[in-house]
């Protein structure tokens, strides 16, 4: 077992983007190996501390990575009778006591890219930051992303990581990880075309956002089909407008508002 703090293995996971169980002996009546609060987190090859060794620990290893298996999301209670008279899976302790195992599912957090960080963007990434998630920030344009103009986002709950790519934004998209939310609204319409065509390639990413007018999208999906070369289907991966559709609003913290609902709806239909 490497030696590593619980909390820092669980944020291990996170960034490594692996599911987890962070296990905790809840109660504990009698003797027991591990008193309350003792804390182990597995993962889906490694374990990170102990709650006693034994039966205990070894049924509660082998009931998390079943949870991971299923991407079971709920917390689930584990009763243990550490005594000779109980037959164990793994072996008999006979401490005397009862022990009752809290595992909570450790879920790989989403994440989303906004790529153009203009009025609407920084409006939107004021909102998701309030999310618990991965936010990527991504603009070609130094004086946005510089420190000053991202203070606002200084209380966020998402883990935020910017990206100042001054030539091809597209290049982050194959950097980012597997099933990102992405939503393209720079503030320059070739950009936004080259982004479009660049997503539609990246064969690992979540869903695809594009803001602007019906007519912006018509020229984008000529260009898609014609220059690009993808087909209709792969062409409607992308979803354009972005929002929802009963908030007309033209500020950009009522478009960020409506654009972020929107999102969230993708995220419980994607459980669902």
């Amino acid at each position: 077992m490497p030696d590593m703090t619980w909390i820092a293995a669980v944020a291990r996971l996170r960034a490594r983007r692996e599911p987890g169980v962070l296990v905790t002996v809840a109660t504990v009546r009698g003797h027991a190996p591990r008193d309350a609060g003792a804390k182990l987190v597995v993962g889906q090859t490694d374990t990170w501390g102990s709650i006693g060794g034994g039966n205990v620990e070894a049924v509660a290893i082998d009931r998390a990575r079943e949870m991971i298996a299923v991407s079971k999301p709920e917390p689930e209670l584990m009763d243990f009778a550490l005594n000779d008279k109980v037959t164990n899976q793994h072996g008999v302790q006979c401490c005397g006591g009862t022990v009752q195992v809290l595992l909570e599912p450790l879920p790989v957090v989403r994440a989303v890219a906004i790529f153009g960080v203009g009025h609407v963007g920084l409006e939107l990434a004021r909102i998701l930051a309030r999310q618990d998630l991965d936010l990527h920030l991504i603009d070609t344009r130094s004086d946005i992303l510089t420190k000053e103009r991202l203070d606002v986002l200084a209380d966020a709950v998402a883990q935020v990581h910017t990206h100042h790519t001054p030539l091809l934004p597209e290049e982050v998209l194959e950097e980012l990880p597997r099933g990102t939310h992405i939503l393209i609204m720079t503030h320059d319409h070739a950009e936004d075309a080259a982004l479009c065509d660049a997503a539609l390639r990246t064969t690992h990413l979540g869903s695809i956002g594009l803001i602007g007018s019906a007519a912006k999208w018509v020229r984008f999906r000529k260009r898609l089909a014609t220059e690009g070369g993808h087909d209709e289907a792969t062409i409607d991966r992308i979803k354009t407008p972005i929002g929802l559709a009963d908030i007309t609003g033209k500020e950009p913290a009522t478009i960020a508002v409506s654009v972020a609902a929107d999102l969230l709806r993708t995220f419980e239909t994607e459980e669902n």
